[in-house]
């Protein structure tokens, strides 16, 4: 049962096949079983391939299934239709076009393999770009809100610094008035005289306009961190909101760039390991000799070949006498007098019908 199988999925003519010995079946079965498991690791991969795009394991598996099954039905034909010829050279130029769509058939299914086979050392590599991208995002999205926070934190810096400097205007005011009812300097004379009352008055005025100052700028600076935490928090959500997409980048073309800039020695093993699966079906045909099965089968497109030639030169001889009685016949019938009369008859009344409908519709313009 699973030989028949085999033997159905190398495309060999059954009625041929199973008149020939039981070593020429086996050789036919295996070329067969190796078609078969070329498409089955064909589903395999491109269903992996498939998950990591759709994320379901039914859609990927189906999609994968009649991918498998065109890999099938293509290394099916490319095998079957691979004749054996008495030059090796002639056999190898008709295999050619056929090896070509192997070798790129063979890449396309090992592709997704490796991206498996790999995955862990690619999972590193998209972990490495994804912090890099996570970075650059924040920087991207920082620059996006800098103007705005360096211009209110400049504000800020500037109220700040108004007053820092009155606090120090009233801070000298105080000091030359308590200097001054010390005696250690202005007047040097020890009491609250005349002098010092004018100094304390001067700096009672400044600390009511640092109080004033202070009242005004601290709002302004309460308005302003307000503000501040309003851009920090727009950007702290823009970089949340972008960030599910960076998680996300682990598709297939990611991982494909991903697999890339790994060490290509690895994937190069995989990839020659499949071609040569793939090809080995033809590769065998090809070195293989011609067997019972390649005789019979070019005995019965020989015995084709003949009678279709034979039926072409039947028609041929059927077609040509067949034309040369028609002429012989029509060469009597122009010799013959009485057919001559009557059609010379029917043609003179044909033209006396032509007149006479002429001179009618020429008296009915008048």
């Amino acid at each position: 049962m699973l030989k028949r199988f085999f033997i159905t999925c190398s495309g060999a003519d059954k009625t041929i096949i199973y008149s020939c010995s039981n070593g020429e079946q086996n050789k036919y079965a295996g070329i067969g079983a190796t078609v078969f498991f070329t498409a089955l690791l064909a589903w395999i991969a491109a269903g992996y391939a498939l998950y990591t795009v759709f994320d379901n394991v039914y859609i990927a598996g189906f999609f994968g299934f009649i991918w498998g099954l065109l890999i099938f039905n293509l290394d099916r034909f490319i095998v079957s239709t691979i004749r054996k010829r008495d030059v090796f050279g002639r056999e190898l130029l008709q295999a050619t076009p056929r090896i070509i769509l192997a070798v790129i058939i063979a890449i396309v299914i090992s592709k997704p393999l490796e991206i498996k086979i790999f995955q862990k050392e690619i999972n590193a590599v998209l972990l490495k770009e994804k912090n890099e991208m996570a970075i650059a995002n924040k920087k991207q999205v920082a620059d996006f809100y800098s103007g705005d926070m360096q211009k209110n934190k400049t504000q800020t810096d500037s109220l700040k610094s108004e007053i820092a400097q009155k606090e120090k205007e009233v801070n000298e005011l105080y000091k030359t008035y308590i200097t001054e009812a010390e005696g250690t300097a202005g007047t040097k004379k020890m009491g609250k005289g005349p002098v010092y009352a004018e100094k304390r008055i001067k700096h009672d005025a400044a600390l009511q306009e640092l109080q004033a100052l202070r009242k005004q700028n601290e709002a302004k600076i309460a308005a302003n961190d307000s503000v501040a935490k309003t851009l920090q928090a727009g950007l702290n959500k823009k970089v949340a909101d972008t960030q599910p997409v960076i998680d996300g980048f682990d598709g297939l073309m990611a991982r494909i760039n991903a697999l890339d800039k790994l060490p290509f020695l690895p994937s190069l093993f995989i990839m020659l390991l499949f071609l040569a699966i793939e090809t080995s079906p033809i590769i065998a045909k090809l070195l293989s000799p011609k067997g019972e099965y390649d005789f019979k089968l070019e005995d019965a497109e020989a015995a084709v070949r003949v009678n279709l030639a034979q039926n072409n030169y039947q028609r041929e001889l059927m077609r040509t006498t067949d034309a040369g009685i028609y002429d012989d016949v029509y060469a009597e019938i122009r010799t013959d007098r009485e057919l001559h009369n009557y059609k010379k008859q029917k043609a003179i009344e044909m033209l006396q019908m032509q007149a006479d409908k002429f001179a009618e519709k020429q008296k009915s313009v008048m």
